[in-house]
């Protein structure tokens, strides 16, 4: 009898287990995407040797005929450089900005838009959904760089690097605008 009952139980937990229905979240309207630099630098097979400098996780949400800059992201207000949470920069090895240590490790990406100039600010703090929680005294690098016009305009926000000169570009760009990060790899 002992048997049967245990037997029953399992039966039953079995069953109820496979009446749950997983409930999947649909694709998001923002996909997160990752940019390596080098580009190349991710480990495909067991016997390579990745060599990673710096690495961006960031969603990409489209302009969808929208004005972005000046528009759904109002001129002289932080901004998480993507959607969701927060966009997030990891070092692998010390880096300089704009003349500012910033040590191998793992930050929060944000910016200030202006039509002409974006504040680049690289910040301690991990984990935030958007710029919501943001604090400026958490911040270890803001750097001003210019806005350059695309012709083209750029659907979905888009992070890429360029390299030239040991100067590291990470590049920003989204709508009709671009901008270049400079930054040393030690």
């Amino acid at each position: 009898m002992k048997k049967f009952s245990l037997l029953a139980i399992i039966l039953l937990a079995a069953i109820s287990m496979n009446a749950q229905e997983v409930k999947f979240a649909p694709l998001d309207a923002s996909p997160a995407d990752i940019a390596y630099f080098p580009s190349r630098s991710i480990k495909f097979k067991k016997t390579d040797t990745p060599s990673q400098l710096i690495k961006v996780i960031y969603s990409r949400p489209a302009v969808k005929g929208r004005v972005i800059f000046g528009g759904l992201i109002p001129f002289g207000e932080v901004w998480r450089v993507g959607a969701n949470e927060n966009t997030e920069i990891k070092f692998y090895k010390p880096a300089t900005i704009n003349g500012v240590a910033v040590p191998a490790g793992s930050y929060s990406l944000f910016a200030i838009p202006e039509k002409d100039k974006w504040t680049i600010i690289i910040n301690k703090e991990l984990d935030m959904w958007g710029s919501y929680a943001y604090d400026e005294s958490k911040d270890l690098v803001r750097i001003s760089v210019p806005v350059k016009t695309v012709p083209t305009p750029i659907e979905l926000l888009s992070i890429a690097f360029t390299a030239k000169d040991g100067i590291t570009n990470l590049v920003i760009g989204w709508e009709k605008t671009t901008v270049d990060v400079p930054i040393t790899i030690k």
